[in-house]
């Protein structure tokens, strides 16, 4: 047997760090410890090369794992790279990594059989969670990486330690939403939407999705008229069952809606919001309702229909008060909340207001909240609960409105936070100390799992296309990729957002005990300037020791 005189290196760096091809990494200084509260999930990035030596110059296998008193919390998984054709709008700040088309270190996915590929003279990375149960060990814990042979001998190792700290996270108090989008999973898997084996695959995607801190699910009443092109059709996903009866008027199945809920709540979602009433952009249409009329399917409402005034208008008279009972019934008309349309500008403030209007008597005791860029159309639209882009967010502050929420799209990539692909994972992390000084109530993202061109011209794979065909800088239409069986694989912007979320926890943990005031001047204290939505440090080594800091202060008497 050939001795192995391979050179090997591991180097270990925050979760913030993206390795690309081609790259040559630094190690992150911060990483000869770690700190995390339990009941959390914290992670930390491993990249590996090796030089040709004496073994031949081409890849091979090895085993990694993990050795530690904890590595049964432990979960390894590599970073994949994906392309991006668009990895940035025509306007980029200085604030991206690349703004180049190239592969982008992104998607996260298992090793089969725990095996990795050596590639002589680059560096790959893989992604190491460590998920600390609220009863499991803390005090300083050793960890190890390892890599040995398919015959199990050592190649190299890497040791550090976390710090695991006795306190346990606080509950999530933040509202969530990462709009879910049901067609593309039938779509993508080619599946009957509402089939046993459609619901089973939307069970494991929403079930992802709380596990990593959404806690509201859009919920398709009827199929949500969201990025759908005027006079086009998105697949059909509608809970509500509608018949239209012989003498006039509607009868309702609820049947799904049920189920839909039940599955929704098992799976940790605490909020509904029912999907849009009236169509992107202008609410000037209903949303496609098909309808059973006469033993045959119909559409009953769609592009060729006014949103107010019309049949439309007559069957939201019948449907509401028999859906805001069905609510009622199952209970979680509390938690659920409506749409009137999505993004209204300051031209459709008239068709808003009229969609509004036609049903306000129905939803008296609901909230209405809906994505705003415009104060103006605020006020005079009435919205109960305004969802701001993070780039108009100032006259909504000094107007001092609440409930508030706040959101970013594909247009949010100019001085603000985002998660695109291009951007530093900082840049995303950032987000939840600017939600937390703002006391913002939620935030809101329009794409989980959307797997279309824009409009909806066409489906894709998003393996293939992460920028929904050229429209959107990759990265901003979905979160998780459709993996195998059903399952949905994540991607490190998944992660960092799960990340995100924990720190808000921490910082409201920490308020509770201090005041917020004293974590925001904490949060403050260092910097030339007040965080806002668009000035905000910038550096991985801020954010990790702000976390570490808390996670001290939290755990002291």
């Amino acid at each position: 047997m050939m001795k192995d005189n391979r050179e090997y290196q591991i180097k270990l760096m925050s979760a913030l760090a993206k390795v690309f091809p081609g790259q040559e990494p630094e190690e992150d200084p911060c990483c000869t410890g770690f700190t995390m509260l339990r009941g959390e999930t914290f992670s930390f990035v491993a990249a590996y090369t090796c030089g040709g030596g004496d073994g031949g110059r081409g890849n091979f296998d090895a085993v990694v794992r993990v050795e530690s008193p904890a590595a049964e919390y432990c979960r390894i998984r590599e970073i994949v790279p994906v392309p991006s054709l668009r990895p940035v709008n025509s306007c980029a700040d200085s604030n991206y990594l690349r703004t180049q088309p190239g592969m982008y270190p992104d998607l996260l996915t298992e090793p089969a059989g725990g095996r990795i590929t050596f590639t002589p003279g680059q560096f790959k990375s893989l992604w190491i969670d460590v998920e600390i149960p609220e009863n499991g060990p803390y005090g300083d814990i050793p960890v190890a990486v390892v890599f040995a042979s398919p015959e199990e001998e050592e190649l190299c190792r890497r040791e550090t330690s976390i710090k695991v700290y006795r306190t346990v996270l606080g509950p999530q108090r933040l509202l969530r939403t990462e709009w879910f989008h049901g067609d593309c999973l039938a779509d993508y898997y080619q599946v009957p939407v509402f089939s046993e084996e459609h619901w089973r695959i939307m069970e494991n995607f929403i079930s992802a999705a709380a596990a990593r801190g959404c806690n509201m699910i859009l919920t398709p009443q009827f199929t949500p008229p969201l990025d759908t092109a005027p006079g086009g059709e998105r697949t059909t996903i509608q809970l509500v069952g509608v018949k239209v009866l012989p003498g006039g008027g509607y009868e309702f199945d609820f049947s799904r809606l049920e189920r839909w809920a039940a599955m929704c709540l098992s799976c940790g979602m605490t909020c509904f919001e029912m999907s849009h009433l009236f169509t992107q952009w202008g609410a000037g249409h209903p949303p496609k309702i098909m309808a059973e009329e006469n033993g045959k399917e119909i559409k009953l409402f769609g592009w060729d229909d006014p949103a107010v005034g019309g049949r439309y208008t007559t069957f939201l008279e019948a449907y509401l008060p028999r859906l805001t009972e069905k609510l009622r019934e199952l209970g979680i008309a509390g938690i659920t909340r409506f749409h009137i349309s999505d993004e209204p500008e300051p031209q459709h403030l008239l068709s808003y207001k009229q969609a509004k209007e036609s049903v306000a008597p129905y939803l008296k005791d609901f909230i209405i909240m809906d994505a705003i860029s415009s104060l103006a159309v605020c006020r005079e639209g009435e919205i109960d609960c305004p969802v701001c882009s993070n780039d108009h967010m100032e006259p909504f502050l000094e107007a001092g409105v609440t409930p508030l929420w706040s959101y970013y799209c594909t247009a949010q990539d100019y001085l603000v936070s985002n998660r695109f692909m291009a951007m530093p994972s900082a840049r995303c992390r950032i987000y939840g100390a600017q939600v937390f000084k703002y006391g913002m109530e939620g935030i809101l993202h329009w794409g989980y799992n959307f797997y279309n061109s824009q409009y909806s011209l066409k489906t894709l794979d998003p393996y293939r296309s992460t920028d929904a065909d050229g429209a959107f800088p990759s990265g901003d239409s979905f979160l998780v990729y459709p993996g195998a069986d059903g399952k949905p694989e994540e991607s490190i912007r998944m992660m960092v957002l799960c990340h995100t979320m924990q720190d808000v926890r921490a910082m409201e943990q920490l308020a509770d005990k201090k005041g917020r005031e004293y974590v925001v001047d904490m949060l403050e204290e260092d910097l030339g300037e007040p965080i806002t939505f668009k000035r905000y440090p910038k550096s991985d080594y801020w954010i990790l020791q702000m976390r570490n800091r808390i996670n001290r202060e939290l755990d002291e008497d």
